[in-house]
């Protein structure tokens, strides 16, 4: 019998021709060749989309920010220390300087702000300023947040000079709409500060009165201010009253 193997009885893999053997094979290179381009036009549209986005979701914070900033100015003396407790990505805080022409702090829980203030990370209960410092505090959104208020209130009035002003934003659940907007926001932020406690216009006019605080204004701000947030707002002006500094 012949030792010589026939061409038909030979494995076709070892003459490199495995490919055409298994068409599967083929048809997944083709589809690479046409599909990579693609892919990577796709991936880089996407790319350049979540960049716009956040470009934009940037600009829209910074407008607002500006927009409260013009909104503090109005109300606040010129030349006045601020402290903007609370002041998250530190925008007002950065805006409010220029309109005012003085520096304003921030402090806040987060390591550090975005944008270019004088800033200091506190752990939500101590302020890290020396006493009767400032000549204004801004509580933007922020009192809600606090687990102790009177408490909060005590180190705000600690660090504010006798007679000097605090502003005041909080969200009011008037109605069930309001109500039903708080309660989505506590669920929110309740994992990363604790419960949140909202109140009634009244109820604030009490906390701020056992704190040592005159009421000097009240204004009904519209629910469509946010519109990714639509609830009743407040803005309260306080003034620290002289004869009644709390202990700390």
């Amino acid at each position: 019998m012949s030792n010589i193997t026939s061409y038909t009885d030979r494995d076709p893999r070892f003459d490199g021709l495995a490919d055409w053997f298994y068409p599967e094979r083929v048809l997944l290179s083709y589809a690479q060749v046409l599909l990579n381009p693609l892919v990577y036009a796709l991936e880089g549209a996407l790319g350049g989309a979540q960049r716009r986005w956040r470009r934009e979701r940037r600009r829209r914070l910074v407008g607002r920010s500006y927009d409260m900033a013009l909104e503090l100015a109005r109300v606040l003396p010129r030349g006045a220390r601020v402290l903007d407790v609370g002041c998250g990505s530190g925008y007002i805080a950065h805006h409010l300087s220029a309109l005012l022409g003085a520096p304003v702090s921030g402090i806040d829980v987060r390591k550090t702000a975005d944008a270019p203030i004088d800033y200091a990370a506190f752990d939500g209960e101590h302020f890290p300023a020396a006493d009767a410092a400032f000549d204004a505090v801004l509580l933007c959104y922020v009192l809600h947040h606090a687990q102790d208020q009177p408490a909060f209130l005590r180190e705000v009035r600690r660090v504010l000079r006798d007679g000097g002003l605090v502003v005041v934003y909080e969200d009011i659940p008037e109605a069930a709409w309001d109500a039903a907007a708080c309660r989505a926001h506590d669920r929110a932020w309740r994992a990363r500060t604790g419960p949140c406690t909202f109140r009634l216009w009244e109820e604030w006019h009490g906390v701020f009165d056992s704190s040592g605080f005159e009421v000097l204004s009240v204004r009904r701000l519209s629910r469509w201010r946010n519109l990714t947030h639509p609830v009743r707002r407040g803005l309260y002006v306080l003034r620290a009253s002289a004869s009644h500094r709390l202990p700390v």
